[in-house]
């Protein structure tokens, strides 16, 4: 039996970001759940913020944000920078976390994160309580640390965190690869033709 709820945002997990933006005087971090993927090519993603929100004017104004992944390392500073107001605190100054602007834009960067994703805003769409930074992917950052000798990037090696319902969680452990459910069908039916 099911229990019919009212209309709501229920799809989850979520990625747990911190978006950082600005330029060499002003900074903030705001953590966002409303991101994602919207085109591969030309790489293009969004972020969703309410127009209150201390970032919202900052990056309608630079027209630039980096989405930081974030870590198991990085979960208090995640949620830190979504329950305070970069109006009255430097949230880089209270958690510790090192701006990096090695980047076309100098748009701060999370040095602590092993994915930085350098955004251009394209559009922005009012659509009630969020509104929707629509943005082009310019560069993509990759901590070093991380790639190995064949230069492949191991993201899930990071302790890459989600969010869930109000919880941050971990990723826990590989049960699959993209793929994997059509690789067993077609090694059974050339098993099964022999």
């Amino acid at each position: 039996m099911k229990q019919k709820w009212k209309p709501g945002n229920m799809i989850y997990p979520l990625p747990a970001v911190m978006v950082s933006c600005g330029d060499l005087e002003r900074t903030n971090i705001i953590t966002i759940a409303w991101t994602g993927t919207i085109c591969t090519n030309p790489p293009m993603t969004y972020v969703s913020i309410r127009p209150s929100r201390y970032s919202y004017n900052i990056i309608k104004e630079t027209g630039y944000f980096v989405i930081n992944l974030t870590t198991k390392q990085l979960v208090k500073a995640t949620d830190y920078c979504g329950v305070k107001s970069g109006a009255q605190r430097d949230k880089f100054k209270d958690t510790a976390l090192t701006p990096n602007y090695e980047n076309e834009t100098l748009c701060p960067m999370i040095n602590e994160s092993p994915v930085n994703i350098e955004c251009k805003v394209k559009e922005i769409h009012e659509l009630g309580s969020h509104h929707m930074f629509i943005a082009d992917i310019i560069n993509v950052y990759v901590d070093e640390n991380y790639i190995d000798e064949k230069g492949k990037f191991h993201l899930n090696q990071t302790d890459l965190i989600a969010y869930s319902h109000g919880a941050y969680l971990t990723l826990g452990k590989e049960i699959g690869t993209f793929g994997y459910s059509i690789k067993n069908k077609k090694k059974s039916k050339k098993t099964n033709k022999k």
